[in-house]
């Protein structure tokens, strides 16, 4: 068999498909948290500790006298811890929105516990009855 076959019957599988699939809607799915963060969490986390942008939070570490990440990482290396937490809380998020995902589907794809078995009618009972005393 070639190895064209080969990569053919691989690709054509349908779980490299759905990872595909998967990969394409994480990276989205990674952007919009992106903006989520950025746009709508840190705006108000900033608001409540006093108007703070924890983006421009940095250590400079080649002496810069900047105030702003941008414009510091210009003119040298900093330690930008700030953007850090920015990506932290984007992760958080990430996680916890996939944990919750994938609570749900294993919650949808539990087995219903089997349901008792069926009471016996009355009629069966009373048959077995008879049964039972005509064999004394």
């Amino acid at each position: 068999m070639g190895m064209m076959q080969e990569f053919k019957e691989f690709a054509a599988k349908g779980n490299v498909m759905d990872m595909a699939v998967g990969v394409i809607i994480g990276a989205a799915f990674g952007k919009i948290v992106s903006s989520l963060v950025d746009d709508v969490v840190m705006p108000v986390v900033s608001t409540i500790f006093g108007g703070l942008d924890f983006s421009n939070y940095f250590i400079p570490l080649a002496g810069q006298s900047e105030t702003v990440l941008a414009e510091a990482k210009k003119a040298g290396a900093v330690l930008a811890y700030g953007n850090f937490l920015t990506i932290l809380l984007n992760f958080i998020i990430l996680a916890f929105i996939i944990f919750m995902l994938v609570k749900q589907v294993n919650r949808l794809k539990r087995e219903e516990p089997a349901a008792p078995p069926a009471a016996t009618p009355e009629d069966i009972v009373l048959l077995r009855e008879i049964r039972d005393s005509l064999k004394r």
